[in-house]
């Protein structure tokens, strides 16, 4: 079925400006807290304080297992969960299958909003299901701030730096308008919302993540190659209270390599991925041609291509023992390199250039011809596929086509001893 709201081309938030619901969406408010009795009661106090209408934001906090139950006021939701460990992306989960609204936002215990952040967070994914939102956090040393002091001035008040390499990257990339593979680095878990149907689609926050950060980077990247459209709302300002990690002391940095080896093993992206050791997931999926093709035909082709594309595999033997799409390694794949004849890749640029090409130009697909215009191989994107499979379209992400020498078709049996020793 069809979903409701708007189907957006490639990353096109912008489409949506000046934009509102009809109606204002039903929101679903998730709150993760652990022994902060303080910093929730500010959230909540502000969460009170919303414009969006009370009577269609629900407020849920999970409690992620602190000696003593939290406070919090009548209307509000608490479930709890056991203590082992940090268990923020099981916390999360626990809230988000509790909740009825729309759009689900998340926020952290010590995460307070200003007045108007729930009506300009929820505004995108109300109006296209695709949308994950990322607000605005800023920093603030509010210790000693009574919990009912508006946040929008105390934070100014006291407030602290805000990370350099955040702001950077929502400049140069519009607010991610122009997003990429690698944008999920700028989506902070503790405020984003997203519709309830994308966050069904994706599935939940990895519950393996057990000490702080990197879970929602993890479900970003899912998310994106479910055909989410990222988008910075600078807007909806929420202020946490203290300085982002990359403000804090070097005993932090030993916790952020271990984020970023599990990362590298659950993200296999270039730039993410180990550069030389094997990653946990695969990138780009060799598909082998289809038909008559020899056995050696198909060798030449698929294995001239990994070549090719370092982090790539060749796609399994659907008829093979553990060849299924059920294999976890392939939950990843970004894009898949579909071989329309036996070829052989006398140019590896000429393969490389294209799977980059379709990342760069936000592709959905890219086909190689030779000069004369028979086709070689397609590049196509996952993300691009998803989206359109979801909306029954063909239309939101461009198809381009590219001739090239680099790329030869095999029309006779190969010799593969001549191959293999480079005769």
């Amino acid at each position: 079925m069809t979903p409701a709201g708007r189907p957006l081309p490639g990353n096109r938030w912008d489409l949506l400006d000046g934009v509102v619901p009809e109606a204002p969406p039903t929101v679903s408010v998730v709150v993760v807290h652990y022994d902060q009795q303080d910093e929730l009661d500010r959230t909540l106090h502000a969460l009170a304080r919303q414009d969006h209408p009370a009577g269609r934001t629900e407020v849920i906090v999970v409690d992620d297992g602190s000696p003593e139950p939290p406070r919090v006021p009548a209307g509000v939701r608490l479930l709890r969960q056991e203590d082992r460990g940090f268990r923020v992306a099981a916390a999360r989960n626990l809230g988000a299958a509790a909740a009825t609204g729309d759009v689900l936002v998340f926020l952290d215990a010590d995460t307070a909003p200003e007045p108007g952040y729930l009506r300009a967070l929820a505004r995108l994914p109300a109006l296209a299901p695709d949308c994950l939102a990322v607000g605005r956090r800023r920093h603030a040393d509010l210790g000693g701030v009574p919990a009912d002091a508006p946040v929008e001035r105390a934070g100014p008040e006291h407030e602290l730096t805000e990370p350099a390499w955040l702001l950077d990257g929502y400049r140069r990339s519009r607010d991610l308008l122009d997003a990429d593979d690698r944008s999920y680095r700028y989506v902070i878990g503790a405020v984003t919302a997203c519709s309830r149907a994308l966050f069904a689609e994706v599935g939940g926050f990895d519950e393996g993540f057990s000490a702080y950060g990197g879970e929602d980077w993890e479900w970003t990247y899912r998310a994106w190659l479910a055909g989410a459209v990222l988008a910075h709302v600078p807007e909806a300002v929420a202020w946490h209270d203290g300085p982002d990690w990359s403000g804090r002391d070097e005993a932090s940095r030993a916790a952020k390599n271990a984020e970023t080896l599990r990362l590298a093993d659950l993200v296999p992206v270039p730039g993410s991925r180990p550069r030389g050791l094997p990653s946990g997931r695969v990138d780009v999926l060799v598909h082998p041609p289809a038909g008559d093709a020899s056995a050696a035909q198909r060798f030449v082709s698929v294995d001239s291509v990994l070549a090719a594309l370092p982090g790539a595999e060749a796609a399994p033997d659907p008829d093979s023992p553990g060849g299924t799409a059920d294999d976890p390694r392939l939950d990843r794949v970004r894009l898949d390199v579909i071989l329309d004849r036996p070829l052989r890749a006398t140019d590896p640029r000429a393969v490389a250039e294209a799977v980059e090409r379709v990342a760069a130009d936000g592709l959905g697909e890219l086909a190689l011809l030779t000069p004369d215009g028979t086709p070689l191989l397609r590049v196509v994107s996952r993300r691009a596929r998803a989206r359109e499979r979801r909306w029954g379209r063909d239309d939101l992400f461009p198809r381009a086509t590219s001739a090239t020498e680099g790329l030869v078709p095999l029309t006779d049996e190969p010799d593969l001893e001549a191959y293999l020793g480079g005769w």
